[in-house]
């Protein structure tokens, strides 16, 4: 009687604990949004989560073409601006035609690389940022092209050096490697 009774709490017991395994993962899951139809996961980096992304297919086709998948696939941390294809789409006619075309990888790798920045930069993090210096933040990408960030109407919108702007549509998007914040634009470079 004793061994059935011990015998039922270990299985009670072990299904409980995958019950909360399960549930565990499940809420992880959850804590980070989806991102073009498909789950982002906290323990993948960024190139396997961007390829899952529907609205990500023109920036993976220019990171694929600009041979950054390596860099974005390193330890990192990054924080990464992701334009959807949209934004891409928004440029002038030809724009991304001409960005693919082999002979222009370095402009290319420019483009993208502006989109990037060193660190973990979470949008609580940008947001205090942005507060604390008077409501403008300026801070460099990978490119070397200063970038800036302002709050309107409880939005955070990334600057260009051109004035262009890009709202972050999708943020903290935790990566293995770092975050991508979504954005509506794409950032061009000077």
């Amino acid at each position: 009687m004793l061994k059935s009774i011990l015998k039922t709490s270990s299985a009670l017991f072990v299904a409980t604990t995958i019950g909360f395994a399960s549930a565990g993962a499940a809420f992880a899951m959850d804590e980070n949004p989806m991102v073009g139809g498909a789950a982002m996961f906290a323990d993948k980096n960024i190139v396997e989560n961007a390829v899952n992304s529907k609205d990500h297919t023109t920036l993976v086709a220019a990171v694929k073409a600009a041979g950054l998948v390596e860099t974005l696939q390193s330890e990192g941390p990054f924080t990464v601006f992701a334009p959807t294809n949209a934004a891409f789409e928004a440029l002038p006619e030809g724009t991304v035609e001409t960005l693919l075309k082999p002979e222009n990888k370095d402009m290319l790798t420019k483009v993208l690389t502006a989109h990037v920045v060193a660190g973990d930069v979470k949008a609580a993090d940008l947001i205090k940022m942005i507060e604390d210096n008077g409501g403008t933040y300026n801070f460099t990408a990978v490119s070397g092209d200063a970038l800036s960030a302002q709050l309107n109407d409880g939005n955070v919108y990334i600057i260009d050096e051109n004035g262009n702007a890009a709202k972050v549509t999708i943020a903290d998007v935790n990566q293995s490697n770092g975050v991508i914040h979504v954005v509506n634009s794409v950032l061009v470079p000077k």
